[in-house]
């Protein structure tokens, strides 16, 4: 079959490989049908989050059931499923405590309780380093999915991929990000970022009632659309302190109710940043979620969807004990919500299709990644047709 294969830091290409067999009862195996790039794909694509061996990339597909095990008793060859990027057992305590990305199954050899960094991790994640399973991905043709009486769920046939392509992840994650703020309806929400998931969690932000919802970002094409897409208001990031006292100016001096970190560790940095980053021994920057604990109110909520895969010195404790902060951070447990959300799709009360910029064929995955890492053509969601090859 064809997929992407991560070969090293900015090398990911269309290879032909091994097809995937079925290796427990619980399998299936899946023909993709619809795949995209997702922004934690550039962790392993810029080097930030370290693979050493070749690996199908990708955790956010969708396609139709081609093989089944001997155990799957819900799914049968012919069904069209999207599949939740966390790969859970679905049968230990964290899966029935609603926490799959901690399953104590599917990440035999890294697993532990520590959360460290290079040991010690949480459940299984599709085509996404062997920390978190070494497992390949969905950016092929074909993916085996284990587990699978728990994760998959069918779709409607009236709903197009495109339409539902995105509960594998950027829209749950997007919606477990205001699901923290504890949203009433009235509040105010500023969302640092404006790519896919900053997206998702702007729209999840108004179908939550949200009064005021403020986008922050470094670029003013995608400001430009995601205020087209949801109505928000706009900042355009120069530096931190500027952006933060805009964000108090809107909010009658006090902050945010709820601030969103949907950037990570890998911002937008100056020579000086990236020369602090080398002198302390950190990879990346915690500036934006700095910013985000300035910007949100006294008793506020910052929800952290950006990716930290390391610890950082001088982190700000202080501040957030003296303005009574609620931190929650975390990958997105999409398993318990998945439903919830689907029927939001179904009754058209959200539209996630619209977050899409470009669509490639497989073989065009370098150029995809490409765009997507420098944010050339405009380019905010890549989707990738394993079937459509321009080369092959």
């Amino acid at each position: 079959m064809k997929a992407a294969v991560f070969h090293s830091p900015g090398n990911i290409t269309c290879d032909t490989v091994e097809d995937p067999r079925i290796l427990d009862e619980n399998d299936i195996i899946l023909r993709v049908t619809s795949t995209a790039i997702c922004g934690s794909d550039l962790h392993m694509y810029s080097g930030g989050i370290p693979q050493a061996r070749p690996m199908v990339m990708g955790h956010e597909f969708m396609g139709i059931v081609e093989e089944t095990g001997k155990n799957i008793n819900h799914l049968k060859v012919g069904d069209r499923v999207v599949v939740p990027f966390p790969i859970a057992c679905g049968s230990c305590f964290f899966c029935q405590h609603d926490l799959p990305t901690a399953c104590e199954h599917s990440n035999p050899d890294y697993y532990g309780p520590e959360g460290g960094i290079f040991k010690e991790k949480g459940g299984a994640l599709f085509g996404y380093t062997d920390l978190y399973g070494g497992y390949n991905g969905g950016q092929a043709q074909y993916v085996r999915v284990p587990y699978a009486n728990f994760g998959p769920r069918k779709v409607p046939e009236n709903l197009t991929d495109e339409q539902v392509l995105f509960l594998t992840d950027i829209f749950p994650t997007g919606y477990t990000g205001v699901m923290w703020g504890e949203l009433k309806g009235g509040e105010t929400v500023a969302v640092f970022g404006a790519g896919p998931v900053g997206t998702m969690a702007a729209k999840s932000a108004v179908l939550h009632h949200a009064k005021k919802v403020i986008v922050i970002d470094t670029l003013q094409y995608r400001l430009d659309r995601i205020k087209m897409l949801t109505g928000c208001e706009t900042i355009l990031w120069e530096d931190a302190e500027s952006t933060i006292e805009q964000i108090r100016d809107m909010t009658d001096g006090r902050g945010a109710d709820l601030c969103i970190e949907a950037v990570g560790f890998e911002p937008e940095r100056s020579f000086i940043d990236r020369a602090k980053a080398v002198l302390n021994f950190e990879k990346g920057s915690i500036k934006v979620l700095e910013a985000c604990m300035s910007a949100v109110r006294r008793g506020g909520i910052v929800s952290v969807l950006g990716v930290y895969p390391v610890n950082y010195d001088n982190f700000r404790l202080g501040q957030i004990f003296d303005k009574g902060i609620t931190l929650k951070a975390g990958q997105c447990n999409v398993h318990p919500i998945i439903d919830k959300l689907l029927d939001y799709v179904v009754t058209g009360k959200i539209t996630l299709d619209d977050v899409i910029t470009h669509r490639l064929s497989l073989d065009e995955v370098s150029k995809g990644y490409e765009i997507f890492d420098k944010k050339e053509d405009g380019c905010v969601k890549v989707v990738l047709d394993p079937w459509k090859l321009t080369g092959f």
